[in-house]
């Protein structure tokens, strides 16, 4: 009876033990849904954090081109009326005064002023002969023109300009009617 009560208390404790292993693994499990939870929540915080990180060097890197395109809009604004003024001392000139070293060396500064401003992304509005587009130019004045169709550039009173894809000044014209 003995054997037969030992075995009963041994069976009951490995029962037990096994009850007592079957908890903790249970908790274990538990731990380890949790922690693959954590992991999982950082991962995301990470990727996100990531991405963030990646919209934001793009949208610094954007306001530094329109910033710098900006500080190059006001220089070359304040330098368009010289460009104006250089050009009309050329047309000014007459046929004799154009030969003069004078004349070519003010028309090489010109040159290499306008060269200097389009490697910055100046570029001149083209306009005589094109179609009136009121984005471009400024009508100043309308006549009417026989070999002209309606609406068409016959004539630019002061040349316009743009910058990279931003028109800094429209082009001054007269339109056929």
């Amino acid at each position: 009876m003995v054997d037969k009560e030992q075995e009963q208390v041994k069976e009951e404790e490995l029962k037990e033990e096994v009850q007592n292993k079957d908890n903790e693994s249970v908790k274990q499990n538990e731990e380890n849904n949790q922690l693959e939870l954590q992991v999982n929540d950082l991962k995301d915080s990470l990727q996100r954090l990531q991405a963030d990180f990646i919209n934001y060097k793009r949208r610094v890197e954007k306001e530094k081109g329109e910033l710098s395109v900006l500080a190059n809009e006001k220089i070359i604004t304040e330098l368009l009326p010289v460009i104006d003024n250089m050009e009309r001392a050329l047309a000014s000139c007459n046929e004799q005064e154009k030969s003069s070293s004078i004349y070519q060396g003010v028309e090489l500064v010109l040159k290499q002023l306008t060269d200097t401003l389009q490697k910055f992304g100046l570029e001149e509005i083209k306009a005589k002969d094109e179609a009136f587009n009121p984005d471009v130019h400024y009508a100043v004045m309308h006549e009417e023109v026989e070999d002209k169709e309606s609406g068409i550039v016959v004539e630019v009173y002061q040349k316009g300009y743009k910058l990279s894809s931003k028109v800094i000044r429209p082009s001054m014209v007269k339109v056929s009617k």
